[in-house]
């Protein structure tokens, strides 16, 4: 199955949203999303390369960027960025390791090894990180005034 991203705008907007930020503190948010493919070079070497994505099918590997500035008069302090995961895209992990998850709409946080997933028949397993619906990042440090800096997380096209 295809999908045309012009077609499916609202699937990239989704895709590269954060959901939220603590704005009293005044930090600026923006986001991209990128498909990662392997090109063949002219000397027949494989590079990796992130693309704007133009159609993305089912097994394409998208690579999300948060960027975070704070553009207030004061240091930023205790904030979090939320990130929703489309239906359409698997979680894949951070490119640091320390974002916590959801795997129930938000409600419940953890990191992925501590929490549980509850299937339509009620079952409860351990859950997975094709499980995750929301992923989450917290400082606990403060941000100073005109410092900047970006997230990363990567999931996969289903």
């Amino acid at each position: 199955m295809k999908f045309n991203i012009l077609k499916h705008i609202s699937f990239c907007i989704a895709l590269a949203m954060p959901a939220m930020a603590i704005a009293a503190n005044n930090v600026a948010l923006s986001s991209d999303v990128f498909v990662e493919r392997s090109v063949e070079k002219a000397d027949g070497k494989t590079a990796v390369v992130l693309e704007q994505p133009t159609t993305v099918v089912p097994g394409d590997k998208l690579v999300f960027v948060v960027k975070y500035k704070n553009v207030g008069t004061t240091p930023a302090t205790d904030f979090s960025v939320t990130n929703p995961l489309p239906k359409a895209v698997a979680f894949n992990g951070t490119s640091d390791g320390t974002e916590i998850v959801s795997v129930d709409g938000g409600r419940n946080w953890g990191p992925l090894s501590a929490l549980k997933y509850t299937r339509e028949n009620g079952e409860i397993r351990p859950a997975l990180m094709s499980d995750v619906t929301h992923v989450k990042w917290k400082f606990n440090q403060s941000l100073s005034v005109g410092s900047e800096g970006k997230l990363v997380f990567r999931g996969t096209v289903k």
